[in-house]
């Protein structure tokens, strides 16, 4: 009997051990300020912007140039001119509203498409390194604007189905147990 409790106690240890789990964090902002790619990106983003920006001037130049001429027109203007004129002015005000929104989501997009393959290359990478180095978890430590706080997951800790098991519904296995 003794040597049963001196083995369990010897053993207890060794089972708390294995049920450690690394956990190790990856810092996406060092790490893209680290990667050629990115100077790449951003050259080309800030390209793409001084051309967006020079085409909202051109059209804000414009508008002033008719508002000035709208300004100037003399008391003795016809009503209907007048009309007209407010109705450009309106319309071109109109216009550089709806260009300065879709030159945003244009740029939003831009820079989505330029940086999901290094999104993906860098996740890659995360999760060669959490496998080859035995982490269960990998974070991010420093979250901005919606950005992911877990970075790499081992399949092995994930207990979706247990807990659609306990709240009495029966999981369609697409996760593993």
């Amino acid at each position: 009997m003794k040597k049963l409790i001196v083995l369990i106690a010897l053993s207890i240890p060794f089972h708390l051990a294995a049920q450690t789990q690394k956990i190790g964090h990856a810092d996406w902002v060092y790490i893209f300020s680290k990667m050629p790619e990115m100077k790449e990106i951003q050259s080309v983003l800030k390209t793409h912007e001084a051309q967006l920006t020079g085409q909202l001037e051109t059209k804000k130049r414009d508008w002033d140039t008719k508002y000035k001429a709208f300004q100037s027109l003399p008391s003795t203007t016809p009503e209907t001119i007048k009309k007209d004129k407010q109705d450009e002015l309106a319309f071109l005000e109109e216009n550089m509203r709806k260009f300065h929104v879709e030159a945003q989501q244009y740029l939003q997009k831009k820079e989505s498409e330029l940086m999901a393959p290094v999104f993906d290359k860098v996740g890659k990478a995360i999760e060669a390194v959490a496998k080859e180095n035995g982490f269960a978890y990998i974070i991010n430590p420093q979250v901005t604007g919606g950005g992911d706080v877990l970075l790499f997951a081992d399949e092995q800790y994930n207990i979706s189905n247990l807990v659609l098991r306990k709240m009495g519904i029966t999981p369609v296995l697409t996760q593993p147990e």
